[in-house]
């Protein structure tokens, strides 16, 4: 009984699967040799591929991020899409080389990476290239911080930007694209990074070139260079590989206020060697010598007395240069731009770049110096004058300036003439301008003289009224009583003003005060006497009067009260100086000291050498020289004869 239950027993504690019990599933599928077999296959399918080497793979699958890569092992490898050079040239089934960083990651799959495999692939050559010193092509990618990525045989190399140019580069993505010859500089395989130099390449050559030109180079020939760098005094030009000065003297025949003006860095010029000095390796280069120089055949060019057209290019306090082309300048003297303008400076005439018509006048090739003239473009208004205004001739003037001598009057446009101050009044003794007129006031006058020869017209102010002197004789005969205001007060006597502004003078033996030394003492102006005429003198207009005489016929209250008006006083030297003039000397002393008395209507030979400022020097002078009647040149005058010669 037992025996039969422990049958059953066995017999229920197998179970089955399926159509197959468990003794038909543990039995195994291959036998020992087959199993043995089938592990040698495995591992001669890996025997040949190990960690660190490059193996090709066939692409199975592009993702956005990967590239899923077959290297025949049991599991296929991802490589980053970024390794790839051209991600979209890659296509499914394409064979590739990688490198087997690792069999098998965390995750069980194979670590492969393009860009170790081609480094790999091109170590050698690069570093031969590293070693030798040769050049190696390249194409700029992309640019980065402090450079540019190199494509140097399918890997990425680093261009730094100290080393893309001889000078110094600002905008790097003009080089994105280009391929150049470089230099491997430094090199890291352990950490794959390559640093490549396009300098190197360009300063070898440099100095290839440099060694030639030295070679070949002599004055006097005319080559090609760069504008590498620009002063405040020239240029300098590279010829490959050496340096050369062009001078800002030698940029143009012309003024050049900068080098700019001519040329800009990275111009690409013709210029002629000036000189080289072999020991210093220094070279002079010439832009203008490369054109004929513009003083030959000046004369043709300009002949005397032609006109021309010139651009005003420097102003000086003597005159104005003019540029008539390139390299041809000539001087407009201040005395030759205006007939008729008294110019104190050329800037009140001309300004810079102003556009003139000149006449040539003189050349002096040897010096190359021009002579030119800008009043000669138009007729003369001198040779026409005395046509114009006739001797007696009426006019209308206004005053343009006043002198201790008299006023200058303008009757056009550039056109003075001189009042002096004998011819100013038929009554008055006027010792200064300003006593009877002021700038800007329109008076008569009459035209005396006009001498062209040089350039003075003479005018007078009082020949505009009638003569008023046969009335005056009437009105003050001898013998008649007048009062009279004290005008000046001189050395010896007073000019006091009488009735239609009529001058006389009382002497000071006729002013009735004993022991009086000089009127000052008891008279001031302003103050009205009353007088008797003692002398009359049409031809000298010269009325003389008396105090004395006229209180010789009144009581002595009334003597006694002029007295008392005029007590002595005392005076400082001073006002005693100030009262010396030379008028006194033309009033003379009818009863005392008589100096020699002069012809009102003579020019005085007092005439001040003192001008107004507005007034311009060299007439001034001059007419001081016309009244004195001596003919010689005024200070201003030889000024200008220096400045003409000079």
């Amino acid at each position: 009984m037992s025996e039969e239950t422990a049958v059953v027993e066995e017999v229920e504690e197998k179970p089955v699967y399926g159509n197959a019990d468990a003794n038909q599933l543990s039995d195994s599928e291959y036998s020992e040799d087959q199993y043995e077999e089938f592990m040698n296959l495995y591992e001669e399918s890996i025997s040949g591929i190990q960690e660190g080497q490059v193996v090709v793979g066939t692409v199975v699958t592009i993702t956005a991020n990967d590239v899923m890569v077959d290297i025949g092992f049991k599991s296929e490898g991802a490589v980053p899409l970024k390794e790839f050079t051209d991600p979209e040239s890659i296509e499914v089934g394409q064979e590739i080389d990688v490198f087997l960083e690792s069999i098998e990651d965390q995750e069980g799959q194979v670590v492969l990476s393009k860009q170790k495999a081609d480094f790999m692939r091109v170590w050698d050559q690069i570093k031969d290239a590293h070693d030798t010193g040769n050049t190696v092509q390249g194409r700029l990618m992309r640019r980065i911080k402090g450079g540019i990525v190199v494509d140097l045989f399918g890997v990425d190399a680093f261009l730094p930007g100290s080393q893309i140019d001889i000078r110094q580069v600002k905008n790097f993505d003009q080089f994105i694209g280009q391929e150049f010859s470089f230099k491997i500089i430094k090199l890291n395989k352990a950490r794959r990074n390559i640093v490549v130099s396009r300098r190197a390449v360009l300063e070898d050559e440099r100095s290839r070139l440099r060694d030639e030109i030295i070679k070949e180079l002599e004055e006097g020939q005319v080559r090609e260079g760069t504008v590498k760098n620009i002063t405040d005094f020239g240029a300098f030009i590279d010829l490959g590989g050496v340096d050369g000065l062009l001078h800002i003297t030698d940029m143009s025949w012309g003024r050049v206020s900068h080098p700019s003006e001519m040329v800009n860095i990275g111009d690409r010029i013709k210029i002629k060697v000036l000189n080289y000095d072999r020991e210093r390796e220094r070279i002079s280069l010439g832009l203008k010598q490369l054109t004929p120089h513009p003083w030959e055949d000046i004369d043709a060019k300009f002949p005397i007395d032609s006109q021309t057209k010139g651009r005003v290019v420097s102003i000086t306090d003597y005159g104005a240069f003019v540029e008539l082309e390139e390299g041809i300048e000539g001087l407009v003297h201040i005395s030759e731009m205006s007939w008729t303008q008294h110019i104190r400076h050329p800037s009140k005439l001309v300004n810079i770049d102003d556009s003139v018509e000149v006449m040539i006048l003189k050349i002096d090739q040897d010096n190359q110096k021009i002579s030119l003239g800008m009043k000669q473009t138009d007729p003369d208004p001198w040779d026409t004058l005395d046509d114009r205004y006739p001797p007696n001739t009426r006019l209308q003037g206004t005053v343009r300036s006043l002198t201790n001598f008299g006023v200058f009057v303008e009757l056009e446009e550039g056109i003075d003439g001189l009042v002096h101050i004998s011819d100013m009044s038929w009554t008055r003794r006027i010792r200064q301008a300003g006593e009877m007129f002021k700038k800007g006031d329109v008076i008569p006058v009459v035209v005396s003289e006009i001498d062209k020869k040089r350039r003075r017209i003479s005018l007078s102010h009082k020949l505009a009224f009638d003569n008023p002197w046969p009335q005056v004789a009437e009105s003050y005969a001898v013998g008649s009583e007048t009062k009279g205001t004290v005008s000046r007060l001189l050395e010896r006597g007073l000019v006091v003003t009488l009735e239609n502004d009529v001058d006389g003078f009382v002497p000071l033996s006729q002013l009735a005060i004993d022991d009086l030394k000089t009127p000052r003492q008891s008279f001031s102006l302003e103050q009205e006497l009353s007088l008797k005429v003692i002398e009359f003198n049409e031809e000298q207009k010269k009325i003389v009067l008396s105090v004395r005489e006229y209180l010789k016929d009144k009581d002595q209250e009334e003597f006694e009260a002029y007295l008392q008006s005029h007590p002595i006083q005392a005076v400082t030297i001073a006002d005693v100086i100030d009262d010396e003039d030379e008028e006194m000397e033309s009033w003379g002393d009818a009863h005392g000291n008589s100096p020699p008395a002069r012809d009102d209507d003579a020019p005085a030979e007092e005439a001040a050498d003192d001008v107004d400022d507005d007034a311009p020097a060299e007439e001034a002078a001059d007419d001081v020289d016309e009244a004195d009647g001596v003919d010689e040149e005024s200070d201003v005058d030889e000024e200008e004869q220096e400045e003409e010669e000079a």
